[in-house]
């Protein structure tokens, strides 16, 4: 395709990844159909230049590409599958880009089901970079599909992603999406205790980051993060229950696969007490309210 082709998009899913994903879309030219159960989440992007869908397979009906960002592998198969869905109106012409975060054994299961009943093909490109990575077009989407969908699907990828990379057939692009939570949850757990050690050292821990710049413990996280940990700066970055989510299918994947993952299983328990204190849908910063003996503000 030429470089300055623009696709109709149906995109189902408009929460706060999918929003961003849309205003994208939108701003680079793509004529983008939109559903989501939330009215007012699509009105809000009607304003913008979006075109509101009656049903998923309205959306669909309309697109070349479908593009998925959703919760849960439960929430992907009644929306691919359920009454008036993607397969309603699939087709071979039509290619399936998920962007959500969901099972590598499912997303295969459904990928396989969806070329078997419909010739429609499927692509998993779950993502990292959160809102600000969407909007800017610098995303990471790591994918599994075949090397032909692969290509497909980089019409849309192309304004969305910085770093897009085939990682293997269906399901490899899950994957490797857990492979990046586990790499950001204990991540996040380090920043967090780093913060509690510089503050009882008496270092200011927002210096950190410039004076480990280049080191062998400088990472983006730490870079991106630690100054607002250090604050207490809870506005949304990304939910704790999101997290984990994919830490639970992590670690049933590592279950299934018999992968020993000491660490990363303390690192679930902590996301876990969160969650259970009520702070799963704050921000990863919320952490800090576990160390800090969940004082009040």
């Amino acid at each position: 395709m030429q470089d300055d082709y623009r696709a109709d998009v149906a995109v189902i899913g408009a929460g706060i990844m999918g929003t961003a994903i849309i205003t994208r879309l939108i701003e680079t030219g793509h004529k983008v159909s939109v559903f989501d159960l939330d009215a007012e989440k699509v009105a809000a992007l009607e304003a913008k230049g979006a075109r509101a869908a009656s049903s998923v397979e309205n959306a669909v009906s309309a697109s070349e590409f479908c593009v998925l960002s959703l919760n849960h592998a439960n929430i992907v198969r009644s929306v691919v599958f359920g009454k008036s869905g993607v397969a309603a109106a699939a087709n071979a012409d039509k290619l399936l880009i998920d962007m959500s975060s969901i099972d590598p054994a499912e997303t295969a299961e459904m990928a396989a089901r969806l070329r078997e009943e419909t010739g429609m093909a499927w692509v998993d490109c779950p993502l990292s970079g959160g809102v600000p990575g969407a909007l800017g077009g610098r995303l990471t989407i790591m994918a599994g599909g075949s090397p032909e969908d692969f290509e497909r699907a980089r019409v849309v990828m192309k304004h969305l992603a910085a770093n897009y990379t085939l990682m293997g057939a269906s399901g490899a692009g899950q994957t490797t999406k857990l492979i990046n939570q586990l790499f950001c949850a204990v991540l996040f757990q380090a920043v967090a205790e780093a913060v509690k050690l510089a503050e009882a050292g008496g270092v200011d821990p927002a210096a950190i980051p410039a004076a480990l710049a280049g080191g062998r413990a400088d990472n983006r996280i730490m870079q991106e993060f630690m100054a607002k940990f250090a604050a207490r700066d809870f506005s949304p970055t990304g939910r704790i229950d999101n997290m984990l989510k994919d830490l639970d299918s992590l670690q049933a994947f590592a279950l299934k696969t018999k992968t020993p993952l000491p660490m990363t299983g303390s690192v679930v328990e902590v996301h876990r007490l969160l969650c259970a204190a009520g702070l799963g849908p704050k921000d990863s910063a919320e952490m800090m309210r576990l160390l800090d003996g969940f004082q009040a503000d």
